[in-house]
C-alpha cells in the first residue's frame, strides 16, 4: 500500500479502537511495526500503558474515551478533525459482550454490548470513510468474528452484533468499490484475550478450548487490511471449516451446534 497521508517523518496515520488490550492491543502494536503512528483508544486507563509501551515505536497518542455513549464517540471524531494530518488506515476493533440467557441477564450489559459494538462501529465509520473517500484514500478494518456466522445462544447479543459488523463491514465495502478505499473483516475464532472472563463465560467449553494468539490474529488482520482483502478468517483450520460450514448449515442446526460451546457448565 502506498501511504500519502503522512506525518512529517514520513510516517502514516493509523487509529485503533479497543487498543488497551487483547487483539485490540496487538492490532496497534503491528501497525506500528508496519510504520503507523498512532491513535489508540480505551475506556480504561490501560490505554496509556499501551502508548508508553509503544512510544520506541511510533508517535502515540492514547485517548480515553467511553465509546458505548454518544459522547465518546463524538469526541474521538472531534478530535481527530482537528488532526493536522489524515488518516491512512483504522481498525475499528472494540467490543464486549455478555453471558448468560438473556431472560437472566440485565437489560443494560446487553444495550451496551449493542452501543459499543455496533452504535460505535457505525457512528466512527461512517466520519472516517467519508473522510477517506474525500481524499480518494485509505484503509478501514473491523473486528468481526466467526462466531458472526451463526446464532450465538447465551451470548446471543455479542454474536448478533458480529453478524451485524460482518454484513456492514462488506455492504461498506462494496458501497466505496473505485473510490481508493477498501474495508476489510478481520475474523478471529477464540483468542487469548480477557474477552471470556469479562463476558462472564469462564468455565464454558470455549473459554476452556484451544485459542488464538492475539498477535498472531492481529497479524493477519494488519496484512489483510494492507493488502485490501475483503475478510481474513485467522488461526486453526477448525475456524476456516466453522466459517465455511456455518454458511450452508441451517441457522437453528448451527445454532443447537453452538450452544454446546457457550452454554454455562451448571445448564450443560
Amino acid at each position: 500500500m502506498e501511504h500519502s497521508a503522512e506525518s512529517r517523518g514520513g510516517r502514516p496515520l493509523g487509529l485503533v479502537t479497543g487498543a488497551s488490550s487483547g487483539i485490540g492491543e496487538e492490532l496497534a502494536r503491528e501497525m506500528a511495526h508496519h510504520g503507523f503512528d498512532l491513535i489508540v483508544v480505551a475506556e480504561d486507563e490501560g490505554i496509556l500503558d499501551t502508548a508508553a509501551e509503544l512510544s520506541d515505536l511510533a508517535d502515540v497518542r492514547p485517548i480515553r474515551a467511553d465509546l458505548a455513549t454518544r459522547a465518546g464517540n463524538d469526541m474521538v471524531v472531534d478530535l481527530l478533525a482537528q488532526e493536522h494530518r489524515p488518516l491512512a488506515a483504522a481498525a475499528i476493533n472494540a467490543g464486549i459482550g455478555v453471558h448468560g440467557r438473556l431472560v437472566d441477564t440485565e437489560l443494560e450489559d446487553h444495550l451496551r454490548v449493542i452501543a459499543l459494538n455496533i452504535v460505535s462501529a457505525v457512528h466512527l465509520g461512517h466520519w472516517i470513510a467519508r473522510d477517506m473517500v474525500a481524499r480518494g484514500e485509505g484503509r478501514i478494518l473491523f473486528t468481526s468474528s466467526v462466531a458472526s456466522q451463526m446464532p450465538g445462544p447465551f451470548y446471543t447479543t455479542y454474536a448478533a452484533s458480529k453478524s451485524f459488523i460482518q454484513s456492514f463491514a462488506l455492504g461498506l465495502r462494496e458501497e466505496l468499490k473505485d473510490t481508493g478505499v477498501t474495508v476489510t473483516a478481520l475474523m478471529p475464532g477464540p483468542t487469548a484475550t480477557e474477552f471470556f472472563d469479562r463476558a462472564g463465560m469462564d468455565g464454558t467449553k470455549v473459554a476452556e478450548g484451544p485459542k488464538e494468539d492475539p498477535s498472531d490474529v492481529a497479524s493477519a488482520g494488519v496484512a489483510a487490511m494492507l493488502a485490501g482483502d475483503d475478510h481474513v478468517v485467522t488461526g486453526s483450520w477448525r475456524n476456516r471449516m466453522q466459517s465455511v460450514a456455518t454458511g450452508v448449515m441451517p441457522d437453528a442446526m448451527a445454532a443447537r451446534v453452538h450452544r454446546s460451546m457457550t452454554e454455562p457448565p451448571d445448564d450443560a
